[in-house]
C-alpha cells in the first residue's frame, strides 16, 4: 500500500538531533512575532499587488488579502501543532514522510521544489522592475525593453536579463558558501518594514478618492470597486497568497519557544493580523494613487509614487525592495536545495544531490543546476505565471500538511507535543484544506487558459507532478531508504488507520 510506507519517526528525530547543538529556549511571544513578520513581509507586497490589482481584483484587493490571510492562519496552525510533536528543522515533506507515507511524501516535496524554484524566479522579476527604475530615475540609462521582458510580458521582449543575472549571482554566492547573518538579516528585515511605513506616510497625502470608484470602461472593466465581481476579488486572494509564503518560519521554532503553546499561536496570528493590516493600508493606497489598471508592472510601489511626482521617494522605496527581494532570493534558494539534500538523503532521487564541494562544504551541483534553471524561468516567463504556479505548489503542500495533522494524532497517540489545536483534530484541518482548495480553483482568474477551457496554471501543475510520480515509481519508490530496509526486513510498516 502507497500509504503505509513511512519513514519511521525514531529515525527522523535522530536524523534532527544533534547533542552538542541543543536549541535554547530563548524565544518570546513577540520575538516570534517579529521572525514572522520578517518572514512574510516581501515579495507579494512590493511586486504582486500591482499585478492582482490590474488583472483580478482591482480596489477590492484589500478584501482579497483579509482572504488570504485567513486561509494562512488555519494552515499555519496546522504547521504549528505538526512541528511541535516532530520538532526538527524540517519541512512540510518530513512532516508528510512520517504521516502520510512515502508516496504523499515526494508529491509534498516536488511541489516545494516548485514553490521555492518559481517562487525565486517570482522574485527576480520584481528585482528586475525595481533594478531598472533605479538606472532609470538617477542614472538616466535604459536596458533596451527587449533584455527587460519575457516574450509574454504585456510589454514583449526576448528575456528578462536582469532576472537572471540576479539569479546567477545569488548561485554563485551560494556555491561558494554564504550564509545569512543573524545580524544582517534583522537589519534587512527593519528596512523592509521601514519602507512600507514610509510608502504609507508619503502616499497617504496623494490619494484621489476617485480612483477607487473608476466609470465602466474597456480598462476599468465593470467600474467601482469590484470592478472585476466577486469571482475577481477571489481570484485576487488566490494570486496574493503569495504575499503570505513564510509565516511558516514560526511554526517551526517548537524547540526554541520558552512556552510553545501559548507563544506558537500568538506569533503565528499576531504576525498574520500585523501584517494584513499594513497590505490592506499599502493597498489602498496604492490603488488610490493611481488608477488600478495602470499598475501592471513589476514595481508597483516605486511607480505609484513617481506617477503622483514623487520619484525620490521612488528610489528609496526601491533600494528597500531591492535590499528586501535580495535576502528572500538567498532564503528561497537555498531553501530549495535543502528539500532536493533531504530527498536525495532518503534515497528518493540520486546521489547528486547530496553530493558537496570538498572545499566549500556546500550542495554545488545542485546549486547550479538549480540556479540555471530559476535564471531561465526568471528570464522567459511573465511574472503573473511564475507566482500563480508558485502558489500552486504551496497551497497543494498546505492540503497535505492539514491531513497530516489527524493522521499523526491517529498513527502516534503517545507522541503530546507543546501545541494542539483547538476544537478536535478534524475542524481546523478540514476548513485549512477545504480554503486552500477554493484558493487553487481561482487561481485560473486572470490566467491563460489551453484548448480553450483549462488555466494554464493548472496544466503546469499537473504537468510538473506527472514528470514527479513518472521519477518517482521509475527510481525513488525502488532505492528510497525505506524501500532497502523494507528489502531486508527492518522497516516498520504503519498500521492502517481505520
Amino acid at each position: 500500500m502507497l500509504m503505509q510506507r513511512v519513514k519511521p519517526l525514531s529515525r527522523i528525530l535522530a536524523e534532527g538531533s544533534d547533542e552538542d547543538r541543543g536549541l535554547k529556549r530563548s524565544l518570546g511571544p513577540w520575538a516570534l512575532t517579529a521572525m514572522g513578520i520578517g518572514a512574510i513581509i516581501g515579495t507579494g507586497i512590493f511586486v504582486l499587488t500591482g499585478v492582482a490589482s490590474a488583472t483580478r481584483a482591482g480596489p477590492s484587493l484589500t478584501i482579497s488579502f483579509v482572504v488570504a490571510g485567513i486561509v494562512s492562519a488555519l494552515a499555519a496552525l496546522c504547521y504549528a501543532e505538526v512541528s511541535s510533536k516532530i520538532p526538527i528543522s524540517g519541512s512540510a515533506y518530513t512532516y508528510t514522510y512520517a504521516t502520510l507515507g512515502e508516496f504523499m511524501a515526494w508529491i509534498v516535496g516536488w511541489a516545494l521544489v516548485l514553490e521555492y524554484a518559481l517562487g525565486a524566479a517570482t522574485v527576480s522579476v520584481g528585482w528586475s522592475g525595481y533594478f531598472t527604475f533605479i538606472l532609470h530615475t538617477l542614472f538616466d540609462w535604459n536596458i533596451p525593453q527587449v533584455w527587460q521582458h519575457s516574450h509574454w510580458d504585456m510589454t514583449p521582449g526576448i528575456a528578462n536579463l536582469p532576472a537572471a543575472g540576479i539569479i546567477l549571482l545569488i548561485t554563485a554566492l551560494l556555491v561558494k558558501g554564504t550564509r545569512e547573518s543573524g545580524t544582517v538579516n534583522a537589519i534587512i528585515v527593519a528596512i523592509k518594514v521601514a519602507v512600507v511605513l514610509f510608502f504609507i506616510v508619503i502616499g497617504v497625502g496623494h490619494i484621489n478618492p476617485a480612483n477607487y470608484h473608476l466609470p465602466p470602461s474597456p480598462q476599468a472593466g465593470l467600474g467601482g470597486y469590484f470592478p472585476f465581481g466577486i469571482a475577481g476579488m477571489f481570484g485576487g486572494a488566490a494570486f496574493i497568497f503569495f504575499a503570505y509564503i513564510g509565516f511558516d518560519a514560526v511554526s517551526t521554532t517548537a524547540e526554541e519557544a520558552r512556552n510553545p503553546s501559548r507563544d506558537l499561536p500568538f506569533g503565528i496570528i499576531v504576525s498574520l493580523v500585523i501584517c494584513t493590516i499594513l497590505y490592506i493600508v499599502v493597498v489602498a493606497i496604492l490603488n488610490g494613487l493611481v488608477p488600478f489598471y495602470t499598475l501592471n508592472v513589476n514595481f508597483p510601489v516605486a511607480y505609484a509614487v513617481d506617477s503622483v511626482g514623487l520619484a525620490w521617494a521612488g528610489v528609496i522605496i526601491s533600494f528597500g525592495a531591492i535590499a528586501g527581494l535580495t535576502t528572500v532570493l538567498l532564503v528561497m534558494m537555498y531553501g530549495q536545495t535543502r528539500i532536493f539534500y533531504a530527498m536525495s538523503r532518503d534515497g528518493l532521487i540520486p546521489p547528486l544531490f547530496v553530493q558537496v564541494h570538498p572545499t566549500w562544504r556546500t550542495p554545488w551541483l545542485s546549486q547550479i543546476l538549480f540556479g540555471v534553471l530559476i535564471a531561465a524561468a526568471g528570464a522567459l516567463f511573465p511574472i503573473s505565471i511564475l507566482g500563480s504556479v508558485t502558489n500552486m505548489g504551496t497551497l497543494s503542500a498546505f492540503i497535505l500538511v492539514a491531513w497530516a495533522v489527524p493522521r499523526l494524532r491517529l498513527r502516534h497517540p503517545e507522541l503530546q507535543g507543546s501545541f494542539t489545536l483547538p476544537f478536535g483534530p478534524y475542524i481546523i484541518p478540514v476548513l485549512t484544506m477545504i480554503s486552500a482548495a477554493f484558493l487553487i480553483y481561482f487561481l485560473k482568474v486572470g490566467n491563460p487558459v489551453v484548448w480553450g477551457r483549462v488555466p494554464l496554471v493548472w496544466l503546469a501543475f499537473i504537468v510538473w507532478l506527472v514528470v514527479g510520480l513518472i521519477f518517482y515509481f521509475s527510481y525513488g519508490r525502488h532505492r528510497s531508504t525505506v524501500a532497502l530496509d523494507e528489502i531486508e526486513g527492518i522497516a516498520v510498516r504503519q498500521p492502517r488507520v481505520n
